[in-house]
């Protein structure tokens, strides 16, 4: 009976003290750029790389992606897009919605060929902000 209690007390406290292990991404960005439609539906060009220093955290936990700009952009995940890799990039995406409830897709993209130069996309239907990203 002794024995049954102590192995008891074991499974309790084995299971009882386990932490879960978060899947936190952390990195900072060395800056950003936004490319936006015209009134014609046509791509216009890229604004010129403005300089910022932001944390931005991907948490597969809590299922959400968060760039800590002024104005914190939060990002739900939706759905994990699978892993895409070609002679130039690897690929993560994320079907997420932002703040206001605006649905977008977030990829991850690392520049095989640029030095594994890493990039966070934000894809809207008329407008993309880009950040380049580093990881911490």
């Amino acid at each position: 009976m002794n024995s049954i209690r102590t192995y008891i007390l074991f499974l309790f406290l084995a299971f009882g003290l386990q932490q879960a292990q978060s899947q936190s991404y952390h990195f900072k960005t060395s800056g950003f750029s936004v490319l936006e439609k015209n009134e014609r539906g046509k791509w216009g060009e890229w604004s010129n790389l403005d300089l910022v220093n932001l944390s931005v955290v991907l948490d597969t936990n809590k299922h959400r992606i968060v760039v800590y700009s002024q104005e914190i952009q939060l990002f739900n995940i939706l759905d994990y897009i699978e892993r895409e890799e070609n002679d130039t990039d690897i690929t993560y995406s994320f079907m997420c919605k932002d703040n206001d409830g605006r649905e977008c897709k977030l990829s991850i993209i690392t520049r095989k060929k640029q030095d594994f130069r890493k990039q966070l996309y934000i894809n809207y239907d008329n407008r993309i902000i880009v950040y380049n990203i580093f990881t911490v």
